[in-house]
């Protein structure tokens, strides 16, 4: 069978090959057996006659389809991906991209084609990607990326007294937190899966300035200490494309997936959340997005915070908040939130909308060292709010605008239900409560 990567095994030496060596070979061979059309390349730092020795080069060389195989070391430089292909670490946590000075660690650019998607199918694994003056990595009009086993630390380096200067003008409303660590703008069917993000302004984040951001996956990412932001963003921003007169309706942040993450202590120099979702102003969607069995401790805002501050009535474009699901998640020791979403005290999960607000489900969450589980805040619509397991000390509800809340078959703390002594106790106009659990809800999981 044919095979275009080089082969190694006829330009050996007498010597005996390093352990590294070895490591290509086998896999440059073995890619020989795999498919006829796609390649192996390298990249070394020992300036092997076969390999390139920066991974830009490689990635330029590379067709689409191919496999960039990278030996340990540190590449400083920038690489911006433009076709599918896949990028691997050969040594997972031993090959490190340094962006000092460069705008991003890598870019997955598709945006050529935006508002539509560019580029799909590129793989990114095992790299610690460090120092960029805006993200670590960019993925922007991309379908079907995966990221995974990566460490993306100490980037949004440009970031100075709460401005981002010289970020790129199609990152609408990013100048506040240069982009943060991982961002998906306009990503679609894509995977963010077992990384470490920490020590950026912000952890990961999903927006749409670009074109529709959905059906994503993040999950199994460890997401801390990212200090002026929140862990994991899904954010509806104004269009980067003009798309007519008159104030632009996003294009919208929709069915996404945020589950078994940990998100903590997120948040600490600034007012981040574990998890934000935000459609903050007229004409931005965030809707049908799941946030579900991840672990939310410690951060300086609201466990999960959703957001919208701008409804206007017609004729201004409408706002799309609904139809979000929060389940299943652990909230501990989270901070209260702030500005017009404040809370008088510490929060689980915190619901503002100025919009109406309908379909939004929070459910079988386990709440402690919260003074407030739940809060909710808006005029209309409504909140359903089932199956949760409330700390005994806290407000379980607290209803802060005059939309009603669904409160029902809650576990409050206590048989005896919500307001009895030792119980936790609802708070605001319009919360029902009628009937409760007496005893806590117990997932299928949790009796196997």
């Amino acid at each position: 069978m044919s095979h275009t990567s080089k082969n190694i095994a006829t330009g050996q030496t007498t010597h005996r090959p390093s352990r590294m060596l070895a490591v290509l070979t086998t896999f440059l061979c073995c890619g020989a057996l795999t498919a006829a059309s796609a390649a192996t390349l390298c990249v070394s730092r020992q300036k092997l006659p076969w390999c390139s020795t920066t991974i830009s080069a490689a990635v330029a060389a590379a067709a689409p389809g191919d496999t960039i195989l990278v030996a340990p070391g540190t590449y400083r430089e920038s690489v911006v991906i433009t076709k599918t292909l896949s990028l691997v670490a050969l040594a997972p946590n031993r090959v490190t991209i340094d962006a000092s000075g460069l705008s991003n660690g890598i870019f997955i650019n598709g945006m050529a084609a935006m508002p539509n998607i560019g580029v799909s199918s590129v793989v990114v694994s095992g790299f610690t990607v460090k120092n960029a003056n805006f993200e670590g990595i960019l993925v922007a009009n991309a379908y079907d990326t995966t990221l995974t086993g990566n460490h993306v630390i100490d980037n949004d380096k440009a970031l100075s007294g709460g401005a981002c200067p010289g970020l790129p003008d199609f990152e609408t409303s990013e100048g506040e937190d240069c982009g943060e660590g991982v961002h998906l703008m306009a990503a679609q069917h894509s995977s963010v899966v077992q990384n470490i993000v920490e020590h950026n302004a912000g952890g990961i984040l999903i927006s749409d300035e670009t074109g529709v951001n959905r059906g994503n996956l993040v999950s199994g990412n460890v997401v801390q200490d990212n200090v002026f932001d929140c862990g994991i963003t899904m954010a509806s921003h104004p269009p980067a494309i003009s798309i007519g007169p008159g104030p632009s309706p996003s294009f919208g942040v929709f069915n996404n997936t945020i589950s078994h993450n940990i998100s903590a202590r997120n948040g600490v120099k600034g007012a981040g959340a574990g998890v934000g979702i935000f459609a903050p102003s007229p004409g931005t969607s965030d809707s049908g997005n799941v946030v579900i069995d991840n672990t939310l401790i410690g951060n300086a805002n609201a466990g999960v915070a959703m957001h919208n501050h701008g409804f206007a009535p017609s004729p201004a474009p409408g706002v799309n908040f609904n139809d979000n699901v929060i389940v299943g998640n652990h909230f501990s020791g989270n901070g209260a939130d702030s500005g017009d979403a404040a809370t008088p005290g510490s929060v689980g999960i915190n619901i503002l909308s100025a919009a109406p607000i309908t379909g939004t489900v929070v459910s079988q969450n386990t709440f402690d060292n919260e003074a407030i589980d739940v809060a909710f805040k808006a005029s209309a619509g409504q909140l359903s709010v089932h199956l949760n397991n409330f700390e005994r000390r806290a407000i379980g509800v607290d209803n802060l605008g005059t939309a009603p809340v669904n409160a029902t078959e809650n576990w409050w703390g206590c048989i005896t239900g919500p307001g009895s002594r030792g119980c936790a106790k609802a708070s605001g106009p319009s919360v029902w409560t009628i009937p409760w659990l007496i005893s806590p809800f117990r997932s299928d999981s949790d009796n196997r």
